[in-house]
């Protein structure tokens, strides 16, 4: 069972979606925290978190300002920490197509500074979030993704004899998060009108809640190096839209640059290093530091076939418009209705 009792948390990004549900999770579990870190750069968002976490009611609670990109700022954070969680990045498609370097500087330079400021702050756990976009990438936010993966599988080759263990979780589409297509349908219904991408296209489906009990799961039982991906639902858009706004025209719009017709978090060459458990595939590093039939035996695990795939137009659990519908209500807007 996981006890975080006494232990000091940082999270980059932490004013963000997963950020705020990551907080409201750790205090309600874990509410003797020695210190929780907020590690974000917009002073705006932390001052408007921190009238939810008074420090008068939230003692353990530090909003400090800091950038992902600045090392020694990032290092100064980290002293005594224990538990890092990497949720800082810069993810918008179009954006990273546009401005490459800004996404590069966030998401691949910012993944090598969190983990060299671990190695020298006696950090014990880091815990990084990834994308579907980061296998088998078509747009530079994924490939970017994909690069601080392997930064942080392969970050275990480099801990010594420190007590450290670097994992990472990579999830899809989380349901009402910001800039996703639910709340983006949800104010686009009132126009009448909910632009299509293209009528097959598919996406996974995970709430935040779900997205913190992976970061839960990782820090209790990850072995260091591993990709943890979720067993969850598939969602067609039309079914999204029809949710939404039956009422609505659906306007076919066109797959943006940088698109996916359908997501992928597992690829066929994957599959070679992917155990599957009872909640989770797990893709163990190429060269792990510990032996995979053991860790197998541990978690109840075995080997997926060879040229096994994880894909949302493949998946063989879906979630149909009525679902959909309870989704929202449950984990986007309470009063929704149509």
């Amino acid at each position: 069972m996981l006890d975080l009792t006494n232990k000091s948390i940082l999270i980059t990004g932490g004013t963000g979606s997963f950020g705020k549900k990551f907080v409201e999770m750790v205090y309600q579990r874990h509410p003797n925290l020695k210190r929780l870190v907020i590690y974000s750069r917009d002073e705006l968002k932390q001052f408007e978190m921190a009238q939810y976490y008074p420090q008068s009611n939230y003692k353990s609670i530090r909003f400090f300002i800091g950038d992902v990109r600045d090392a020694e700022r990032l290092k100064r954070a980290c002293e005594g920490v224990d538990i890092i969680i990497h949720a800082a990045a810069l993810k918008q498609v179009p954006a990273a197509e546009y401005n490459p370097m800004e996404c590069i500087k966030t998401n691949v330079f910012g993944a090598e500074n969190v983990i060299n400021a671990a190695l020298d702050n006696g950090v014990q756990r880091v815990v990084a979030l990834s994308t579907d976009k980061a296998a088998a990438p078509i747009n530079l936010y994924g490939a970017t993704k994909l690069c601080s993966d392997k930064l942080f599988v392969a970050a275990n080759n480099m801990k010594g004899s420190r007590d450290l263990r670097f994992s990472v979780v990579r999830y899809g589409n989380v349901i009402g998060s910001r800039g996703s297509v639910v709340p983006f349908f949800m104010e686009k219904r009132k126009d009448g009108v909910l632009p299509i991408t293209h009528t097959d296209m598919t996406r996974f489906n995970i709430s935040l809640e779900d997205g913190v009990e992976m970061v839960f799961h990782a820090l209790e039982h990850a072995w260091g190096g591993e990709i943890f991906v979720p067993k969850i639902p598939s969602y067609r858009i039309t079914d999204v839209a029809e949710a939404i706004g039956p009422n609505c025209e659906q306007k076919i719009v066109g797959i943006r640059p940088g698109e996916k017709l359908h997501e992928e978090m597992i690829t066929e060459t994957d599959s070679l290093n992917t155990v599957e458990t009872a909640k989770y595939y797990v893709i163990t590093p190429s060269t792990p530091t510990w032996d995979v039939e053991a860790y197998m035996k541990a978690f109840n695990g075995r080997q997926v076939e060879m040229g096994f795939k994880y894909n949302s137009g493949t998946n063989t659990d879906w979630l149909n418009v009525d679902q959909l519908r309870e989704q929202i209500r449950e984990h986007v807007d309470a009063d929704f209705s149509v």
